[in-house]
């Protein structure tokens, strides 16, 4: 990949929509892209959580920062119509598979309907452009094999999150042909793995539950001990959807589907990662195994990553150790009362200068 420092000085001034910016990933996209000097926007609701990374850095007074709900299409167009985008990334989900069992309808009105209403934005109101959906590893039929998943394979969630976003990856994929490929419009999807690092406050993520447990001073409870996923710093997908909307404007021959993820020895289980939380967490974290019967999730996930590294000469910045090692050392800083804009600021430039 080029280097990521003049990948960043590309979105010098350029108009940048963002859906999601309040969440974890969209709050991180959003710093970076403010120090990268883009004139940035975003449309998302209210974060959920009274803590939170978008409010904990005050991103707003830096950006265009519109509340509204994705489900909303007549605010959503107002939105692009105002900032008239020349990207657009759409973050914006309900992302948690327990929810999902839970809220199925607002799951699936958030994740397809607001897939929807961002391409019709994207189809009735931008003139062409760079636009990038973002979804999960989860979009794929998972057999639970030893096999990593390329993009050629089926996609069929098991549960209506996972399911919700193989349905956004079809409506894009039906948008483009109908719509926008005969325009000038490059459109990828790209599939994340599970994304780690500091600020992440949302209940039922391990990561999250890790320092909770350590700042209560109680064992953290797991409840899949041997459930294998893709973790990597938020920072490492985040790098490669600016490398995907950079590149796909410039060569539309690039505008594809990508599974973005670790490399397959940098996949580890759920209590493997406890157990690097607790090595730099240092004093005053434990962990227990207990199971609690809750609803289906899978145990085994991989993503074979051999197309994004083909086509963007692309590899991981960090391993899974350095991956944890960043993450506590923000958390760390936050519990200690730190400058946390300083320290996320200091955690960008140095990802992106590595």
């Amino acid at each position: 990949m080029e280097d990521m420092g003049l990948m960043l000085d590309f979105f010098k001034g350029k108009r940048i929509l963002i859906t999601g910016h309040t969440g974890f990933k969209g709050a991180w996209l959003s710093r970076v892209l403010i120090l990268a000097g883009a004139d940035v926007s975003g449309y998302a609701l209210a974060p959920d959580n009274k803590e939170n990374l978008y409010d904990l850095l005050d991103i707003k007074k830096d950006m265009n920062s519109v509340i509204g709900d994705i489900r909303d299409l007549q605010h959503l167009k107002e939105t692009f119509e105002s900032v008239k985008p020349d990207f657009a990334v759409h973050m914006a989900a309900q992302p948690l598979v327990r929810e999902s069992y839970t809220d199925p309808v607002y799951t699936y009105e958030t994740n397809v309907l607001g897939t929807v209403n961002f391409l019709e934005c994207v189809r009735t109101v931008m003139d062409g452009g760079s636009v990038l959906n973002v979804t999960t590893d989860k979009v794929y039929d998972n057999k639970e094999w030893e096999r990593a998943y390329v993009e050629e394979d089926n996609l069929d969630g098991y549960d209506p999150y996972s399911n919700s976003k193989s349905c956004s990856e079809l409506v894009t994929h039906s948008y483009k042909r109908s719509f926008l490929d005969e325009r000038d419009f490059a459109v990828s999807t790209a599939r994340a793995g599970n994304v780690i690092g500091g600020g992440d406050f949302a209940d039922n993520r391990i990561v999250p539950d890790c320092f909770r447990a350590a700042k209560a001073k109680k064992p953290l409870i797991i409840r899949n001990p041997s459930s294998i996923r893709p973790y990597q710093h938020v920072l490492e997908p985040l790098a490669i959807y600016l490398e995907i909307l950079k590149a796909q404007k410039e060569d539309k021959s690039k505008a594809s589907s990508y599974n973005v993820g670790p490399d397959e020895k940098d996949c580890v289980t759920t209590e493997e990662l406890a157990k690097l939380f607790a090595k730099y967490w240092s004093e005053g974290f434990g962990y227990e195994i207990k199971g609690d019967n809750g609803p289906h999730e899978a145990n085994l996930l991989k993503l074979n990553c051999d197309k994004l590294k083909r086509v963007f000469d692309w590899k991981p910045v960090y391993n899974i150790e350095k991956t944890v090692k960043e993450t506590v050392d923000w958390y760390k800083a936050y519990s200690e009362g730190e400058n946390m804009t300083e320290v996320t600021d200091r955690q960008i430039r140095g990802f992106f200068k590595a």
